[in-house]
Formats: structure tokens, sequence, C-alpha cells
């Protein structure tokens, strides 16, 4: 059971490309990326965060390569991990090229930053021979000077003249497997500058609000800016630029997705805020349930609220709820209708049970 959607969000049309076995743009689900930080020649750790950020539900990791020892260690690391790796290179022609031979996915570069014609065809020669994809990476803190000049500073219209300058670029060598960002860590500027990139080409476009920050403000920027061109049908792959863990990246970027019914993954939890009418500690039992139920994949809704006032109402709406009752006795729901009594003490209990049941069941 699940909450039909007030409004079903139409997606843009987009050019459908590969990054390794993930299908980005057209009809596919919107694909969720992090990046490691980990030294890239730290082969045992960047193994590691990667498989850590493919558990927490990412579909592609970018790995920064600065240099040739990065770029030859990529070799050993996609060999034990499970996700597309896209392969972050700036400025030398010659780390793209050995990126993509030793087995990276997708390259991020900007080809106007590569350097002349020669460097750029021979990195999309490798990029083709090894059917490793693009993305062409628009910076509003990186923006080429000639631009910078025309604009006096970083606007919507400079970020999307960078991105057709780029695009122009690849597609003049006929090469078409790619993707667009056009990244800033103002929200405001980043929307316009997506808006605006969304009119003039159908290449599947990365979202993203770069250098968003700590964790608690960067998710609500990412938040805002993300959701607002989401909600209009703008986006095929997504990133949350946190300066955290990137698994916390990954968690913030799926509950987007879920909080806009476009993508359904794990447990979804509705749950009432502080009050002084729960019937037991709703904070604490959430905090716990989140905790106890990570490992689950499938999707299921969730319902734990504190009262009588909202409980039933959400609890209908759930594959599973629980409403707070008087005297430690709380009304366990199951697809809509009540069940049982279920004691304070043991919500936690029972609400797991429930769930591991009901991912049995419809994985069965």
């Amino acid at each position: 059971m699940s909450i039909r959607p007030f409004r079903d969000i139409k997606r843009r049309k987009t050019k459908v490309i590969n990054v390794g076995n993930v299908k980005i743009g057209g009809n596919n689900p919107i694909s969720v990326q992090s990046m490691t930080n980990t030294l890239t020649t730290d082969v045992k750790a960047t193994i590691k965060q990667i498989n850590d950020i493919a558990e927490e539900g990412a579909d592609i990791v970018r790995v920064s390569c600065p240099d040739e020892a990065s770029t030859s260690a990529l070799k050993e690391i996609i060999k034990h991990v499970s996700i597309p790796v896209v392969a972050d290179i700036h400025f030398h022609y010659k780390r793209a090229i050995e990126a993509a031979e030793n087995g990276a996915s997708c390259l991020r570069i900007n080809p106007g930053n590569i350097g002349d014609e020669s460097k750029i065809h021979e990195v999309l020669k490798a990029a083709r021979n090894n059917d490793c994809s693009i993305r062409i990476g628009v910076n509003a803190g990186s923006l080429e000077k000639d631009i910078l000049e025309e604009f006096k500073e970083p606007c919507p219209e400079a970020l999307v003249q960078s991105a057709k300058r780029n695009i122009k670029i690849l597609e003049d060598k006929d090469f078409f497997n790619f993707k667009i960002s056009v990244k800033s860590s103002d929200v405001f500027l980043s929307i316009a500058a997506y808006r605006k990139l969304s009119e003039v080409t159908d290449y599947p476009l990365h979202l993203g609000i770069t250098e968003a920050g700590s964790f608690v403000s960067g998710s609500i920027k990412s938040s805002i800016g993300l959701g607002s061109l989401l909600m209009d049908g703008i986006g095929d792959t997504i990133r949350i630029s946190l300066s955290d863990n990137p698994t916390q990246e990954v968690k913030i970027g799926n509950e987007i997705l879920k909080s806009l019914n476009l993508r359904n993954r794990g447990v979804k939890i509705i749950s009432c805020p502080s009050c002084a009418r729960q019937a037991f500690k709703v904070i604490d039992t959430v905090k716990i349930l989140e905790e106890k139920l990570a490992h689950i994949k499938t999707p299921i809704t969730l319902s734990i609220i504190g009262c009588v006032v909202n409980g039933p109402g959400e609890a209908a709406m759930t594959d599973i709820g629980i409403t707070g009752g008087g005297r430690g006795n709380n009304m366990l729901y199951l697809s809509g209708v009540q069940n049982e009594k279920v004691l304070t003490e043991d919500i936690i209990n029972k609400v797991v049970s429930e769930v591991e049941k009901k991912v049995s069941e419809l994985e069965n």
C-alpha cells in the first residue's frame, strides 16, 4: 500500500546514454551518484568506500584521477566494485585516456579545458574504443575566461553558453554519448541555469548544487534546488554535494527522490514531530527503527504516529502503522486495517517483525 501522489511528475524527454550498465535519460530511473573522498591510489580504502556507497543505494560513483598513479589504480578498483565508476579528470588529456583504457565507465571533463583539438580527438577516441561515456561538467567557479569577460560574473546565461560550447566540441567529433551539468553553489543560479539548458538541449542532465555545505545546510540547499528542478521534470541523475561521509550524500539523494515519488527504495517512514499528545517516544522510536530497518531495499511505507488525532488516517495509507493509545496500548495497522494492540515496550520489535514479514511476502 502506498499514498497516491497528488501530482505525477512528467519528466522531460532526453536522449538515453549508458554509464556502464546504468542507463541515463529517457524513461530510465533517475540515478543517484556520489564521489569518494579517499585517495584513489589507496586501492583498498577506495574499494571499501565505493562498496559502502553502493550498499547505501548509489547507482554510480565518481573517483578523482589527478595523476597517472590514480588512473592506474582504477584497473584493480573496478574488479572489486559493483557500480560503474566515473573518472574525475581536469586539464590533462592523458589522464582521461588512461582512465578510459583502465575501465572507467564515464569521464567527467570539460572538453574546453583539455587543450587543442588533437588532444580532444584522442580522448574521444579512447572513450569510443572503451565504451566510455562523458559528463560535461560546467561549474560557476571555473568558467572559461572569455565567457567571464563577456558576462562579467557567473550567471545562468554564462553557464549555458559554456555548456553549449562544450556540447559543440563533442558533436563536431560525432560523439553523442554524454550528459551535462551546470553546477553552482548558489541555489537560484543553479536552478535558472538548468532550466535554460533544458530548453536548448535534450541530452541527459546531471543535477547538483556544488559545494552545498555541511550535512544539514547542504541537504536543505540541495533539496530546494534539486527538488524544484525535479518537480519540473528536469534531471536524469543527481548528486548531493556534502561536506560529510559520501554515504550521507546517497541517503539524502534517495530521500529526495522518494519524497517526490520518483524512486522507491527501502522503508519510507511517516512520523509525527514532537508533541505533548504522544503516547510513546516517537522521536526515539523512529531513530531506532531507521537504524534497524536500514538494510531493507524493498519499498515499504510505515507510519509512526504518537496519538489518535492523525494516526488512523496516516495508518490507512501505509503498509504498516502504529498509532499511540492510552495506558501504553497502541494500535498496529496492517494494510490500513486495525490488527492488534501493542504495548509501548514492544513497538520496536513488533514493527521490525512486521516489516520483515511484509518484505518476505513482496519478494516471494
